[in-house]
């Protein structure tokens, strides 16, 4: 009985052991065979990847999101820029390969080694930029010759491309390459050299929607470090898509009218708020700060008097003059200071202690009430008011009016303007008020500042019976499947500090001012459409009770600004405007004209 045990025993050890034997037979088997695989089948091939070829990985720029006008019509989009480089790893021998490229370049061989010599003390792998957006005809010449041209390669990006050039520039802004300070820069952290950010305008203020995701590549290289293959791509997000509420062709109607003046024109939507027009004037073209500014082009643009770099229309801050009045009005109605029957005589001058302050029209106006006195912008009849008041009463409605204040547009570097008071003054000059100074206020002069874009929001509140509209120039921001991620509607920010028999007084002198013979802005009306609005000369410099010469005889650059303000039609306003041209004298003759046709075009499109 133990024998038949110890044999069936060992029977079992044998049959367990065969099969482990089996197994590891088996795994020696597939070793050999993928062995034999990789080094007689595939060696020649796998040889080759060693000897000659690597991977590397490739960064793949984003497309940035394109930028639309308020009827869908592409303002901004992307071209490809093809841009040069060199890896001196790959390009030896790199002076003879310098030599090849810069006689295909047709360019000097030193100035390719003036490029390089500061670099190479880099990775010998990491690529050195010859040149940007090289053109077609430079890429074929690359083309031709690059296995003549070891290590020098040839990346393609999307390059911004401003449409309308020079067109809205200042509302768009453009794009630089990123510099050494901004990358130190917390939201700056996932840039690197040379990359291209917004710089001023739209671009900057929404860099982030529109800067997109970064992509890559892993590609086989050989020898020459030419792409033999792509092995996996991750591809780049497209950054989001921005709608705007501008009207191009008004725009472009707008600026056009300003060439070869510096001003500005805003227009609105009363409505709803929505910037239909920002134009500045001189302008700029976006697309040479992508293609790269010499210095000379720079220093131009900085030193010009007339200053293309700053957008009037939000940045420039300018005495309101006569379009002040309307404030001066309303608080003297509101405060009891005056009212519709209050009748005050102009004989052309008003005597303030031992001053003598002048109106605009020399022989004076006669008597005037309220309305008459907006609509012909009667300087006598302000001054008084004001007086009455006192600065401190003028300031408070001016503030209550959205003066002194940034009006929340979605844009940077916003100003605020200026409301003078008694205390305002004492903190920054260390002396009292004069009341003297009241009279200068009261009329738009003097301390007052304020910028276009605030004027044409204070002239749509009128329109709209005095509700205040928060100004908005984006509509929406989109993906590039057109779903919204934002989104801004029309949103009231407050109340003309005013009653309903107020601002009727108010709308009827503006109505006055364009519709009956005696207004200051008779050249603006038009056959079919009631337009109001107010006239505004502001002095540059301040007038002697002598200085009546003729206007011809003042240099242009001592010359009075120009303004008009206005909504259109005057019953149901559908846009409201401001128009300011420096230098430009008066505001019937120099920004009326502008505004007519504006509002114009407007209208019967």
């Amino acid at each position: 009985m133990g024998d038949y045990y110890k044999t069936v025993d060992s029977e079992w050890y044998k049959s367990r052991l065969n099969g482990a034997i089996l197994c590891v037979l088996a795994a020696f088997t597939v070793l050999i065979a993928r062995l034999f695989y990789l080094q007689v089948l595939e060696g020649e091939e796998f040889r080759r990847l060693s000897e000659n070829n690597c991977i590397r990985l490739q960064s793949l720029a984003p497309p940035r999101g394109l930028i639309f006008d308020n009827n869908n019509n592409l303002l901004v989009d992307n071209r490809p820029s093809f841009d040069l480089g060199i890896i001196l790893k790959d390009a030896q021998p790199v002076d003879e390969t310098i030599k090849k490229l810069a006689r295909y370049m047709e360019v000097p061989s030193e100035s390719i080694e003036e490029l390089i010599s500061g670099k190479r003390g880099l990775a010998s792998y990491k690529p050195i930029q010859l040149s940007q957006d090289i053109g077609r005809d430079a890429l074929a010449a690359i083309e031709v010759h690059k296995f003549d041209l070891p290590g020098v390669i040839v990346n393609v990006r999307p390059l911004r491309n401003y449409i309308h050039r020079g067109t809205a520039a200042h509302v768009l802004g453009y794009l630089g390459e990123i510099n050494a300070n901004e990358l130190r820069l917390e939201k700056y952290s996932d840039y690197k050299p040379g990359d291209y950010i917004g710089k001023f305008g739209i671009e900057k203020t929404y860099e982030p929607f529109l800067k997109g995701k970064r992509g890559g590549q892993q590609v086989e290289v050989n020898a020459s470090g030419q792409v033999v293959r792509v092995l996996e791509t991750v591809d780049a997000t497209p950054g989001h898509n921005i709608m705007l509420t501008i009207d191009m062709d008004l725009q472009k109607q707008a600026e056009e009218m300003l060439e070869g003046k510096a001003g500005s024109v805003v227009a609105m939507e009363p409505s709803t708020g929505r910037i239909l027009i920002m134009a500045s004037s001189p302008s700029f073209n976006q697309n040479a700060f992508v293609d790269g500014l010499t210095q000379k082009e720079w220093n131009d643009l900085v030193s010009n008097p007339m200053k293309p770099m700053i957008n009037k229309a939000l940045q420039a801050e300018y005495p309101p003059a006569s379009t002040y009045k309307v404030v001066t009005a309303m608080a003297g109605l509101e405060e009891g200071v005056i009212d519709e029957e209050t009748a005050i005589s102009c004989n052309g001058y008003y005597k303030y202690g031992n001053r003598v302050y002048r109106c605009w029209k020399r022989g004076g106006h006669g008597t005037m009430n309220v309305v008459d006195a907006l609509a012909e912008s009667c300087d006598v009849y302000f001054y008084q008011v004001g007086q009455k008041l006192g600065v401190d009463h003028l300031a408070w409605y001016a503030n209550a009016c959205g003066l002194g204040s940034v009006t929340g547009i979605q844009l940077e570097n916003e100003k605020a303007g200026l409301v003078p008071t008694s205390a305002w003054k004492k903190r920054r000059f260390g002396v009292p008020w004069q009341g003297g100074e009241t009279l200068s206020i009261a009329i738009g002069q003097g301390y007052n500042l304020a910028t276009p874009l605030q004027m044409a929001v204070l002239t749509s509140a009128i329109a709209t019976d005095g509700v205040i509209m928060r100004p908005i120039i984006l509509k929406s921001i989109e993906t590039v499947k057109g779903e919204k991620i934002r989104t801004w509607k029309a949103k009231t920010i407050g109340r003309l500090p005013v009653s309903k028999a107020t601002l009727d007084m108010i709308k009827r002198g503006l109505w006055n001012v364009v519709n009956t013979q005696k207004g200051t802005a008779t050249l603006v009306k038009l056959e079919n459409v009631e337009i109001s609005g107010k006239t505004g000369t502001a002095q540059v410099v301040s007038r002697k009770d002598d200085d009546f010469a003729d206007d011809e005889d003042i240099p242009d650059a001592l010359k009075p600004h120009g303004w008009f303000v206005a909504y259109a039609p005057s019953e149901n306003p559908k846009i409201a405007l401001a128009v300011f041209v420096e230098h430009g004298e008066h505001g019937s003759t120099a920004c009326g004209p502008i505004a007519r046709e504006l509002i114009k075009s407007y209208l019967e499109s």
